[in-house]
């Protein structure tokens, strides 16, 4: 449990205008975070707790296809990208020197580890029936200037999904079930309705990649979307012409987005870079074809802070809030406010007790609503004449009194 009287983090009277996107200043004046440098931000305590249930979300639906969790460097090897001729072609990647002169990257995405990570435990086709590994991991890019104010930052945490299979066709098979993974993600989020599967170029490894795109209004990317099957295509790969890639229709709806989720076939580009093979049944040497799968969860964040606020405050889904349940302490009951934490605790709750001296009701109301609190509890010495304590569900005007 969070007692407010021994957090150090305070919320702001006022919203600061910091930018278009409202969210940003509800987040500032709530407390989740501050910025560092331009497009660089603090987490703080309350959306630290967010991003984790995010992450714990996305972990769960990931390891549902038997994917295995690793954590590779930040730090990038130079030799490792020349090898796949990536060290002067990728133009956000940030490099420095080190001590003796030697050259370092940080790596803004993992082929460049991953695959000669992976060429010690991949040597026969029966180490392809299922391999593929993911990460959680802070990605540095050094754009020029970064993207939608926080959504699109220089630093951002995303999860990576590597996956290894023996043919074009097996590949294909794995795709369609992280696919439907990604979709159920996207519902546990309150995202889903709001998401287009949409077509994209695939630069250097393909004709095609595929991202998942939210429709918002503070947008990156403008997506068309075929009015006779409900395709859905990026900017970038639509030109005078419109032909939906589906059903070859020329009607289309632009919707403004931002992209949350890439997903990129690889083929064989960075396993050849690194001789990276496998022997078949036949005892040939075969390449290894690569999938990767991105989440940029930090950015899913920000995207849910946008998308769901209401006119007053942010909104959160129950499942990522801060906190289910908010006390709200009147006079010298905190005894009381303890012992029920505990007792909702109990229950896989979790519960901030705001027991500040100097902050009166409406304050600690207010901040239970800045917040967004989904289950707001009072204890004061009316509600212990009815040997209780009064309840409030964020979302109804109504308030119950539940006994101890």
């Amino acid at each position: 449990m969070i007692q407010l009287s021994k957090f150090p983090f305070k919320t702001l009277k006022s919203e600061p205008k910091v930018s278009d996107n409202r969210s940003t200043s509800l987040l500032l004046q709530a407390g989740f975070i501050r910025q560092e440098i331009a497009w660089v931000y603090n987490y703080l305590p309350f959306w630290l707790k967010v991003l984790r249930k995010i992450e714990n979300i996305v972990r769960e639906e990931i390891n549902s296809l038997w994917a295995q969790e690793i954590l590779m460097p930040a730090l990038a090897n130079k030799e490792s990208w020349v090898k796949t001729n990536r060290w002067d072609s990728v133009d956000v990647l940030f490099k420095f020197e080190g001590s003796g002169g030697k050259e370092y990257g940080l790596n803004p995405t993992h082929e460049e580890v991953v695959t000669p990570l992976m060429q010690e435990f991949i040597q026969s086709y029966k180490d392809l029936n299922n391999m593929s590994v993911y990460q959680f991991q802070n990605k540095f890019r050094n754009e020029a200037r970064a993207k939608s104010w926080i959504l699109r930052g220089r630093e951002f945490l995303m999860k990576d999904l590597y996956s290894f299979h023996k043919s074009e066709q097996d590949l294909e098979v794995y795709f369609e079930e992280v696919r439907k993974v990604y979709i159920r993600i996207f519902d546990r989020l309150w995202l889903g309705k709001d998401t287009l599967y949409a077509f994209a170029s695939g630069w250097a490894f393909s004709k095609f990649s595929y991202e998942f795109q939210t429709i918002l209004w503070i947008w990156e990317d403008n997506i068309y979307v075929c009015e006779k099957c409900g395709q859905a295509h990026n900017n970038e790969i639509v030109w005078e012409n419109f032909e939906c890639v589906g059903c070859k229709w020329d009607i289309y709806k632009v919707v403004k987005t931002s992209e949350v989720w890439n997903i990129f076939k690889l083929w064989t580009k960075f396993s050849d870079a690194f001789g990276l093979k496998y022997t078949d049944v036949d005892w040939k040497d075969k390449p290894v074809f690569m999938w990767c799968y991105g989440i940029w969860v930090s950015r899913v964040m920000w995207v849910i802070a946008e998308a769901m606020m209401d006119k007053y405050w942010l909104v959160w889904p129950e499942s990522i809030a801060p906190a289910t349940h908010y006390i709200i302490v009147i006079w010298d009951n905190l005894d009381k406010a303890i012992e029920l934490a505990k007792k909702i605790e109990g229950e896989w709750w979790e519960v901030i007790i705001d027991d500040r001296e100097k902050a009166g009701f409406g304050q600690k109301a207010n901040d239970s609503d800045l917040i967004w609190i989904p289950y707001r509890i009072v204890i004061s010495p009316k509600t212990l004449e009815f040997w209780g304590y009064e309840l409030k569900e964020r979302k109804s005007d109504e308030t119950k009194i539940i006994n101890f």
